[in-house]
């Protein structure tokens, strides 16, 4: 999750061999007219709002609490935490990772709230309320993102695959490949689900994707680049964290180190 020299370099190779689908060599017609037509929408974040935020976060996740405060996964080792903060920021109770975590993705399932941590092969369960850690468990290789939808948690590990966990245990289930047209799709970061969609931030990148999350397929591509990085210059102070409000098409984003919180609607571009 690091970019630049004499920083970890955040690429991620998979860890168990991954069925590879391959392109038929022949394409007939007709499937080059599927493809054409599963191209993905075009949106645009347009920016509705704007509210203050943390510089100092290195936000990993972000999600709307059921009284529309913001829970706040934060990263860096000897830094990460978890918090819950008012649109207005005033800090509700927060909770440190054990110093040498590198805090990940967040999402709330029921009564608690799980968390990633990156390399460190642990997923902490913390009561939804307290954010008192109630459980730790192993998990397989790094973890990046997280999301809850009806009855799983949909987890990114920054390769084109994302698994489904037990919202209960955090045990695998299975693995799907997120494709574009066909092709894998790396660098899936921060997720939201939102009905039967998973957006992602795609690393280093502001792009957005909607993801089908029965198919993989990537039904829209968002483009988030018109919103200000008013972070200090650094190389990992990048677009990151994805917030769907609750009965509404809106989205707050914001990102590592980012001093704005952006309340956003997806648009068609152009």
């Amino acid at each position: 999750m690091m970019v630049g020299m004499g920083l970890r370099l955040r690429i991620t190779s998979a860890l168990v061999a991954l069925p590879v689908v391959l392109p038929s060599a022949a394409c007939s017609s007709e499937t080059a007219e599927t493809d054409a037509a599963a191209e993905p929408e075009q949106l645009t974040a347009v920016v509705q709002d704007r509210y203050d935020f943390d510089p100092g976060s290195f936000t990993q996740g972000l999600e709307v609490a059921d009284d529309g405060t913001l829970y706040v996964g934060t990263g860096q080792e000897g830094e990460s935490r978890v918090y819950r903060r008012t649109l207005g920021g005033e800090e509700l109770v927060s909770r440190d990772l054990d110093p040498q975590y590198f805090g990940e993705g967040i999402t709330r399932a029921g009564d608690h709230l799980w968390q990633l941590t990156w390399r460190d092969g642990v997923a902490i369960q913390r009561d939804a309320h307290s954010l008192e850690e109630t459980a730790r468990v192993p998990v397989y290789g790094e973890g990046w993102g997280l999301c809850a939808r009806q009855g799983e948690l949909i987890y990114s590990d920054g390769t084109s695959y994302l698994r489904r966990m037990d919202p209960a245990t955090m045990q695998e289930r299975e693995r799907f490949e997120v494709t574009r047209q066909g092709t894998p799709v790396t660098g899936l970061n921060e997720l939201e689900c939102v009905g039967d969609d998973v957006y992602a931030n795609v690393f280093l990148t502001t792009d957005i994707l909607r993801i089908d999350a029965e198919t993989g397929e990537v039904t829209a591509v968002i483009d988030a680049s018109g919103l200000d990085n008013n972070a200090a210059p650094d190389p990992n102070n990048v677009l990151n964290g994805i917030a769907y409000i609750p009965g509404t098409d809106e989205f707050y984003l914001s990102g590592k180190r980012w001093p704005d919180l952006y309340k956003v609607t997806f648009e068609p571009a152009g």
